[in-house]
């Protein structure tokens, strides 16, 4: 067992530690996008829009969708560790894609229509104007966005003043 100087935190070069996992959420989907945008409709009369009434009829078909996310084949989270950004995929987890952080200097957030209903969006990697990743349907997106960013800056900082330290051991 190793000695941590702050509990959870280990050098790039130690141990590739997780510091925040989400999941998609069905905004990530194109039904889930469609749904969204239908539920958005504002137009009838007082409460009863055809958002609403559409939101209740559509409860089933959401539900559903939501459960075919997390099936045990179908699961995905996306994990940020302290070396990188990692999408994986099934009960145990197995790394589908990933982005290291010199891979990338900015991470923006692209809300597509129908992805606003449910506070979701996607996170889209840039080194300059090259997108280099994409994570689709990140439930409040932004929270994500900024965690990212600052273990990015903290993974460069510790590069820059000991190179030894972030080298993959």
């Amino acid at each position: 067992m190793s000695m941590q100087t702050i509990a959870g935190v280990s050098p790039p070069s130690v141990a590739e530690t997780t510091v925040m996992t989400v999941y998609p959420s069905v905004a990530a989907t194109g039904l889930g996008r469609w749904l969204g945008r239908l539920f958005r409709i504002r137009d009838g009369l007082g409460p009863l829009s055809v958002g609403r009434l559409a939101l209740l009829a559509c409860m089933p078909i959401g539900l559903l969708l939501y459960l075919s996310l997390r099936l045990p084949w179908a699961i995905q989270r996306y994990r940020l560790t302290n070396r990188r950004v990692l999408v994986e995929r099934g009960v145990t987890p197995k790394v589908q894609q990933f982005v290291e952080f010199d891979q990338f200097d900015s991470v923006e957030v692209v809300v597509d229509p129908g992805q606003e209903w449910y506070a979701a969006g996607d996170l889209v990697f840039r080194k300059g104007q090259v997108q280099t990743f994409r994570l689709p349907g990140v439930s409040r997106p932004e929270v994500f966005r900024r965690t990212i960013l600052e273990v990015q800056r903290g993974y460069r900082g510790v590069a820059a003043l000991r190179p030894e330290a972030v080298a993959a051991g």
